[in-house]
């Protein structure tokens, strides 16, 4: 198993840059990918009685943020020989869920944050109560938008698609990296391979599903599903190194988030087992690892290979 670190927000100045293909604008791809999500997601979900329950779904819902595991997915099925629309219902879920676990690690119980992408947290203006809900709401919602708004994809891979989604949010992904990671803060010490597991399951069992998901609607061969799996455990891995990073040198205002949580929670962190130089070199050759295996497919891989250089380069 390989480790990485996170970098902060000046990780862009203090590790080598990855040489993408001048002929690929990345910016222009995530500007025109987010607005076809955004307009998706607001379409998603309509206000009607009791008004409050789908205000507040919408509210985090459309809080903003990178889009960048909707993207993932779409192009994953783009590269396997699909296209957005048929991705586009996926793409959403896979929102909704993420959505659906930022609104849990805000309330109280778990991380007790006030804001989240530069805005007060749902309980902080919904209250507890319907922030769980809100959550709860989002996360069965998502099975719901897959199965129903799905179009020109065979049953049996959407029934796939269904079951990776169920796996990567459960306790066999990110609920069990979110129990193991509470029962780790405050400990003297924390193994690198608890650290390992928390953060495969926690953030990179999602993530891996968001490139699978992607693949498996396009029909992808069991060969190419292997090799894009093992690409997004790496940006996996590599995402959660320099949020863990960024959580160290970022301040609140460029993070949208209370910044140095993870140090007053105790959290394991990578740069707390390696420090920050070595968790930047770390993540660096995750997303060097990752790229690898994006080889065979040429030049149709670049917008995966630009958005793993995106992780690393992120200051946000």
């Amino acid at each position: 198993m390989v480790l990485m670190p996170n970098s902060g927000h000046n990780i862009n100045l203090m590790l080598p840059q990855f040489q993408i293909d001048t002929t690929f604008d990345l910016s222009t791809y995530l500007a025109k990918r987010k607005a076809l999500v955004e307009k998706a997601l607001d379409n998603s979900i309509a206000v009607v009685y009791p008004e409050k329950i789908y205000e507040a779904m919408r509210y985090s819902l459309l809080a903003g943020g990178k889009r960048l595991r909707p993207i993932l997915c779409l192009a994953s099925c783009e590269l396997s020989g699909g296209n957005i629309e048929m991705a586009m219902p996926t793409a959403c879920a896979l929102e909704m869920i993420h959505t659906m676990s930022l609104i849990h690690d805000d309330l109280p119980a778990m991380d007790n944050d006030d804001y989240r992408r530069g805005k007060l947290t749902n309980h902080k203006v919904y209250g507890e109560d319907i922030a769980i809900l809100a959550g709860d709401g989002l996360l069965s919602y998502a099975f719901e938008f897959v199965a129903t708004q799905t179009q020109n994809v065979l049953p049996q891979q959407v029934l796939q698609v269904i079951a990776r989604l169920g796996k990567a949010v459960g306790a066999a992904g990110l609920v069990g990296g979110q129990v193991v990671d509470l029962a780790s803060e405050g400990l003297s010490e924390v193994s690198e391979e608890t650290l390992h597991f928390i953060h495969t399951h926690k953030t990179g069992a999602l993530l891996e599903a968001c490139v699978v998901c992607g693949a498996m609607l396009a029909n992808a061969s069991l060969a190419n599903l292997q090799r894009l799996s093992r690409y997004a455990q790496n940006i996996g891995l590599a995402f959660q190194i320099v949020d863990d990073i960024l959580d160290i040198t970022a301040t609140t205002e460029e993070l949208g988030k209370t910044a140095r949580k993870d140090i007053e929670a105790q959290k394991a962190t990578y740069p707390a087992i390696w420090g920050l130089e070595e968790s930047r070199r770390q993540a660096q050759r995750l997303i060097e690892n990752a790229k690898a295996e994006l080889e065979v497919f040429g030049e149709k891989a670049m917008p995966l290979i630009a958005l793993a250089d995106f992780i690393i380069s992120r200051s946000n």
